[in-house]
């Protein structure tokens, strides 16, 4: 699928014509309007839910900060739509990449769990605008450039395999067809299938394996914009179930859909409030815990803000076909600039580091190939800002199953590392499988980049490895330690 879609790749009939077609260099990268559009579509439906499931994960009176203090729901899914979509269309008109941004999952449950606990909001959120603060002053001297050009081609193809594979577990988890063993039960499995007995147990669960197997199809045959029409018709077959059977929502029911329930609104939205925009105190946390405490808060989410971009980036373009012979993407310089932005805006929003969503390979499968698809993913946020009742009609189970073929489309590429020799495999198998067991992208290329070193070490390789390498596999050492070492400070 990258390689039809490649730099230099024969101009399509019905590509975009005029200003648009040269500003966004459709034509050039083998693409046309309608795929842009489609697959910016395809991209905002399969990253819609970050907007409900975002205050859930940072709002609300069950995310109290050390104050008492909580982010009320409305507020933060408002000014989780506006950064979404006000970082989307930057990223495509600046970086001209089809990449969407919004709140990264990762650091949104480490404000949430860790972070807020020890400190009001607006000091979490201040932690957050000076993780980004340093991730673009990384980007603009050349730095976060360097590391991304350093990284052996093998270990970017199994950076991409690993993300493909980590949003299938995605898919597969949000919507209930893999399960977590609850940790009472006396058993050494900690994941299995469906929620009872290893059976897929509810309807919900199974309108999302019949969805995966209906967007396969459509690929399979071919059919111009199948992820949405497979979107859009179990969106339909949902609605028509929930309105028969009425499950609820499966946080407080059993058997129900994991997060949004499709039915008929009782409205159509409304006016956001944005009252969150600017509550941050940049400084603050250094006064609220201790300078040392605080300065390792923001080394992790440096660390992971820098390095779960950069994986998603790797897998996005040589999925979309847009890196060259060595797997560096032109203009990433530009991009990690703005993608930094997303930390600085989102914290100073009260929505959380905005970064790079790997969901973007859904409206990628779909052919999308420039900035254009990211200017109507944006738009679309920034709709959804005031319809929020009617996007939320589309269960997570009618999202999934794209996340689940794009991953199987991803995975193709093992076939660019050579698993004849042990020190190019294991590094890009555990770079692989790390991601998707660990739920983290940045835990996965950590260990693979540790993993590369020791064993070009062993085996009479270590000059060959760049320096920056060697560096940044330090530091992630440092990182996977991070809590022992903070420990012996407290």
């Amino acid at each position: 699928m990258a390689d039809s879609s490649a730099l230099g790749a024969p101009t399509p009939a019905g590509s975009g014509t005029g200003a648009l077609n040269r500003f966004f260099k459709i034509s050039e990268r083998g693409s046309t309007l309608s795929r842009e559009v489609r697959g910016g579509l395809v991209t905002f439906f399969t990253m819609a839910y970050i907007v409900v499931l975002n205050p859930i994960i940072i709002g609300g009176e069950h995310n109290t900060d050390a104050n008492g203090h909580f982010l009320q729901l409305d507020q933060v899914a408002a000014v989780t739509a506006l950064v979404a979509g006000v970082m989307s269309i930057i990223f495509g008109i600046v970086a001209n990449y089809p990449f969407a941004l919004a709140a990264g999952l990762g650091i949104n449950s480490l404000l949430a769990v860790t972070i807020a606990p020890q400190m009001s909001w607006p000091a979490a959120m201040g932690l957050v605008v000076i993780d980004g603060i340093i991730i673009v002053v990384l980007a603009a001297t050349g730095f976060r450039t360097a590391v991304f050009n350093a990284v052996p081609t093998e270990l970017k193809a199994a950076i991409a395999a690993g993300i493909g594979c980590f949003i299938a577990f995605v898919g597969m988890v949000d919507a209930g067809f893999v399960h977590r063993v609850p940790d009472a039960a006396n058993t050494t499995v900690p994941v299995q299938l469906g929620t009872e007995g290893n059976s897929i147990a509810t309807v919900p669960t199974l309108i999302f394996v019949v969805g995966v197997l209906l967007m396969a199809a459509l690929v399979v045959w071919r059919v111009p914009g199948g992820l949405l029409l497979g979107i859009a018709i179990m969106t339909v077959v949902s609605v028509v179930v929930e309105s028969v059977f009425d499950f609820g929502s499966g946080a407080t029911e059993k058997g129900g859909w994991s997060l949004s329930v499709p039915s008929i609104p009782d409205s159509v939205g409304g006016l956001p409030d944005l009252s969150l925009v600017g509550e941050v105190d940049l400084f603050g946390a250094f006064s609220q815990i201790s300078v040392f405490a605080a300065c390792a808060l923001v080394f992790a989410l440096v660390l992971s803000n820098f390095f779960d971009a950069m994986g998603t980036m790797t897998g996005l373009g040589q999925e979309a076909g847009l890196a060259d012979k060595d797997g560096a993407l032109p203009g990433i310089g530009r991009a990690l600039i703005v993608e930094g932005s997303g930390a600085v805006v989102g914290g100073a929003a009260s929505a959380s580091s905005n970064t790079v969503f790997v969901e973007s390979a859904s409206g990628i499968a779909e052919g999308a190939r420039t900035g254009l698809a990211n200017v109507v993913t944006g738009a679309l946020f920034l709709v959804a800002m005031f319809l929020t009742p009617i996007y939320s009609i589309i269960p997570l189970e009618a999202v999934a199953p794209s996340l689940v073929v794009v991953g199987g489309m991803m995975i193709s590429q093992v076939r660019n590392i050579d698993f004849t020799r042990f020190d190019i495999a294991l590094p890009c198998f555990l770079t692989i499988v790390t991601m998707p067991f660990t739920y983290s992208i940045a835990n996965g290329i950590g260990v693979g980049f540790v993993s590369w070193v020791v064993l070009a070490a062993a085996s009479g390789k270590a000059k060959a490895v760049h320096p920056l390498l060697w560096l940044v596999a330090a530091v992630f050492v440092l990182y996977f330690v991070r809590e022992p070492i903070s420990n012996l400070f407290d």
